[in-house]
């Protein structure tokens, strides 16, 4: 008899450990063990595209309320209507899990920048990480790939404050809200996140600020690890569970790998 497991045994397996979320599980135990004692200097956070095999979720089309209402400002007496508040402002009286559950999971199109500022699009979904110094991974959240950065900020904030004590939070510029510097404050925290110009002009910060921002490159690094040593590049899974499932393994051995070096 073989001791190789058959294929459909393999994805029987595979399957229910996606759905415990058993390598979630692991990984939290790991950084409770070996990171939560140690001071991180910075944490760094970002996202990268993750490719799928399956198919996209179609959005489902806005219809037009027509309101008889004209444009503008509101005449005298007249109320105008509420404004929506952002996932941003919603996440403010949320608590983590209200906050996970309201991030889109589903397969779709997702659109980011390169390094060289070209912009490229990918069928899939979007992996955020907070990385502590040392190419650790500390937390991490799978999305949809059409989420904006920032919407996962808040939440991946609050588990990583839960496993290890940081000091300063490095952000891109995709993250500068002041909801965001403001949940990092109330952390204990020095949030330092590259300015977006959006209409005016781009703030140049201090060279000593400079110097310490450029540690955020922890997370470009990490990233790379992923894909191209642990499989974050090849995905043969369907399905948000078992995609997360896929890449927690990796971020699992990653993990293992980079607290090894630190400890010989």
């Amino acid at each position: 008899m073989s001791d190789i497991p058959s294929e459909s045994v393999f994805s029987r397996v595979f399957a229910s450990f996606a759905e415990d979320e058993l390598p979630q599980k692991v990984h939290e135990k790991m950084i409770e063990k070996y990171e939560s004692d140690r001071l991180v200097g910075h944490i760094s956070r970002d996202s990268t595209a993750i490719e799928a095999r399956e198919k996209a979720k179609k959005k489902p089309k806005k219809k037009k309320m027509k309101s008889k209402r004209k444009r503008g400002r509101p005449r005298k007496g007249e109320e105008a209507p509420p404004v929506e508040p952002t996932r941003l402002e919603r996440q403010k009286a949320m608590t983590l899990e209200e906050m996970l559950n309201d991030l889109p999971v589903e397969c779709d199109f997702g659109t980011k920048k390169d390094t060289n500022g070209k912009k490229y699009t990918w069928k899939g979904y979007k992996l955020h990480v907070d990385w502590a110094d040392g190419g650790i991974p500390i937390s991490n959240v799978l999305t949809s790939a059409s989420l904006y950065d920032n919407q996962t900020a808040i939440p991946l904030a609050e588990i990583s404050s839960r496993r290890v004590t940081n000091l300063y939070d490095l952000m891109d510029a995709a993250y500068d809200c002041d909801i965001i510097k403001e949940h990092s404050r109330s952390l204990g925290h020095v949030p330092l996140i590259d300015n977006n110009p959006r209409r005016g002009e781009k703030i140049e910060v201090e060279p000593a600020t400079k110097v310490r921002y450029n540690e955020r490159s922890t997370a470009e690094r990490g990233f790379s690890r992923l894909k191209d040593s642990y499989g974050g590049r090849h995905i043969r899974v369907k399905g948000h569970a078992k995609v997360m499932a896929h890449l927690m393994f990796g971020i699992i051995a990653l993990c293992a790998d980079q607290l090894l070096k630190l400890i010989i």
